[in-house]
């Protein structure tokens, strides 16, 4: 059994990018090869032991909350936790959920995809008293390069995160074990701004743990992930996916 059982899934956003101007299907449930995008996920931390999720959630919260008991899977004990500032940046998501979670806690996207190699991964190399990030080296294979949030290393220690970084050795893949620890960063970050903006992104204050030597970097090697957030990256996965499965039976 895993020694990390909780995790937070952040969804609080409109999703946009992706859906465009249908209103219809919220982001998490998108269909990805005929299965809720969502499903995958769940399915992922299943594996890893993972016992209690707990959903960090804004944006028709109402509508988002009853799809996901309707497919919630048996073995796993979910929280639904409302950010009422959801059209700000996700540090502000994140910090929704401070004094929800217990320590440490799996982090992880709602339009994410990912192998299961890596969460376990993630889980068993990681050090609990940091924040441990899951990054992927393999920058000749990132879809969308241009758009990824780009990590600075030094060996497996952190250095510096943001999509516009012009040296960059590795890609945040989305999925993080944290410590407590982040939420007082994020609250630095977010009270850096000014009273009427009071922002922040979760790159924002791992971005201030690595200047502190506190954030480590976890190689996911040859394992596959794809962030979701347009159509083309949509389409991208599903291609990926069907290869796999298809790769998988011969």
């Amino acid at each position: 059994m895993s020694r990390i059982s909780e995790a937070v899934i952040l969804m609080a956003g409109e999703g946009s990018r992706l859906r465009g101007s249908d209103k219809t299907v919220l982001k998490p449930f998108v269909p990805v090869l005929g299965r809720p995008l969502i499903s995958y996920i769940l399915d992922a931390l299943i594996n890893a032991g993972i016992k209690t999720v707990n959903f960090v959630v804004g944006y028709e919260s109402e509508r988002i909350i009853a799809q996901v008991r309707q497919l919630f899977p048996s073995g796993l004990s979910a929280f639904f936790i409302e950010n009422p500032d959801w059209q700000k940046q996700n540090g502000v998501s994140l910090l929704a959920a401070a004094g929800h979670v217990g320590v440490p806690f799996l982090l992880t996207m709602g339009d994410h995809l990912f192998d299961n190699a890596i969460v376990d991964r993630l889980i068993e190399s990681s050090d609990p008293d940091l924040v441990n990030l899951a990054v992927d080296r393999k920058l000749h294979s990132i879809f969308d390069l241009r758009d990824a949030m780009k990590v600075q290393t030094r060996r497996n220690i952190v250095t510096d995160i943001g999509k516009d970084l012009r040296e960059f050795d590795a890609i945040d893949t989305g999925l993080f074990v944290c410590s407590l620890e982040i939420f007082n960063y994020l609250e630095r970050a977010k009270s850096g701004n000014s009273e009427s903006f009071r922002d922040c992104s979760l790159a924002d204050g791992v971005r201030m743990m690595a200047a502190d030597g506190k954030v480590r970097a976890i190689d996911i090697g040859g394992a596959w992930w794809q962030d979701v957030d347009t159509p083309q990256m949509l389409h991208h996965a599903e291609k990926e996916m069907a290869k796999r499965a298809e790769h998988a039976l011969t």
